[in-house]
């Protein structure tokens, strides 16, 4: 048995299937990876990369930044980690990501390895504090817009493809009704100059 969908009908399947699509990843695309296990300390976890934002892209909070890309932020939350297990709630993780969290901290692995490596500026920023621009205060409406003009850009785009994908058929059917038209005028023609 054959099941046959009109083009309207499959066409407006395919958009609803891509807008449940959007929907969904953007639904999951806020949440970060951690090693935690206990949901308490998972939360605190949600809760200070919230509040804090990327060093690579200040426009973006710790927890949206990716571990591919921004390994600085990828080892400030293995720090933050460390901070929760060793039993510090949210609030004081983010205050003395404020205001440092002395010199305590260079025996936590992650702060010996930017020593290590050199980046000296992370490990005193960590040990003397970031200040109050470590917060996270992103500016939204340039992210959403860009995200809503990328979004209308793609829904046009796939409206002209599926447009001009029916409509050479609707060319050829009124190309060959104006090519039989000519010819019968062209006949007429011949016609009356017998």
């Amino acid at each position: 048995m054959k099941v046959l969908v009109s083009s309207k009908v499959y066409n407006r399947i395919l958009i609803s299937l891509f807008g449940f699509f959007i929907w969904t990843s953007a639904a999951y695309a806020d949440s970060t990876f951690t090693n935690l296990t206990d949901p308490e300390q998972i939360r605190t976890f949600h809760n200070v990369t919230e509040r804090i934002r990327c060093i690579c892209i200040p426009s973006i909070t710790i927890k949206s930044c990716s571990f591919n890309n921004c390994t600085v932020s990828a080892k400030l939350k293995l720090f933050i980690e460390n901070r929760i297990r060793a039993g510090e709630s949210a609030d004081v993780i983010v205050d003395k990501m404020i205001h440092g969290f002395g010199q305590d901290v260079v025996s936590d692995p992650v702060i010996a390895k930017f020593i290590e490596n050199g980046n000296q500026g992370m490990a005193q920023g960590v040990i003397m504090g970031f200040g109050p621009d470590i917060l996270a205060k992103p500016d939204s409406f340039w992210i959403d817009f860009s995200i809503a003009a990328a979004a209308t850009l793609g829904i046009l785009l796939i409206y002209l493809y599926l447009k001009r994908r029916t409509a050479p058929k609707a060319a050829i059917v009124t190309g060959s009704e104006n090519h039989s038209s000519f010819d019968k005028y062209i006949s007429e023609i011949k016609e009356k100059q017998k």
